[in-house]
């Protein structure tokens, strides 16, 4: 693992605003990711994992502190630039699959590269690779609702990682599939991340998942607390 730093973020603080109450989700809280590192972000529903895993991707913004992808600071880019540099070095997976209903799997994949204004050959090219890595060389041309829960969230990886992102923010990436279903999940993600280097923030309620990253940290009372390491 490299101890080159691919995301952070400084006395980050977040609250919303209620009416007269001012609601705290955290406050000062700072946080580094090196590459390659693998990190579990557990907690009790509602202390703010995902709001924080939000934050770390740029799609929501802080109301203090500071955050640096790749050595950029977040608050002092556009909102262009600011989704650029999303497309570039961070992959997101989800609960749910979040795949575009009408377009097939290797449609769905294809889609970051595309933005990112890849010629079409070349991304269908580097889709159809690593769709073949993940195990769904014959779901290519399948659409979401064709394939199971566990081959939709493998596809959902595929399209993460098909950037070769810095980072991957995964909230929940296991939480609508089996236990036997998770666990193949899980070891494709440590895989990939073997192979790409990638660095992984995984947000989840499951131990068992946490205690496949290298380090685990718990969400409470707006503090962000290392739990375990191995």
């Amino acid at each position: 693992m490299s101890d080159t730093n691919v995301l952070s973020c400084n006395r980050l603080t977040k609250f919303f605003v209620d009416g007269e109450r001012k609601i705290n989700v955290f406050q000062d809280l700072n946080f580094s990711v090196n590459a390659g590192e693998t990190i579990a972000i557990m907690g009790a529903s509602g202390s703010g994992k995902s709001t924080l895993l939000h934050l770390l991707g740029g799609l929501d913004t802080a109301n203090e502190g500071e955050i640096n992808i790749q050595g950029q600071k977040l608050n002092s880019l556009s909102a262009k630039q600011r989704g650029q540099l999303r497309n570039q070095h961070l992959g997101f997976v989800y609960q749910f699959h979040h795949l575009l209903p009408e377009f097939s799997a290797l449609e769905n994949v294809m889609m970051p590269l595309l933005i990112g204004n890849l010629n079409k050959t070349k991304a269908k090219d580097r889709a159809t690779a690593i769709l073949s890595q993940v195990g769904l060389a014959d779901r290519l041309t399948h659409r979401p609702a064709q394939l199971s829960g566990g081959e939709r969230q493998r596809a959902a990886i595929a399209r993460a990682m098909v950037t070769q992102p810095a980072c991957i923010l995964a909230d929940e990436p296991t939480g609508n599939l089996d236990e036997k279903t998770a666990a193949k999940v899980m070891e494709l993600f440590i895989a990939l991340k073997k192979q790409y280097n990638t660095a992984l923030v995984l947000v989840t309620h499951d131990q068992k998942v946490a205690d496949l990253m290298q380090e685990q940290y718990l969400l409470t009372q707006g503090s962000l607390v290392k739990s375990n390491s191995i």
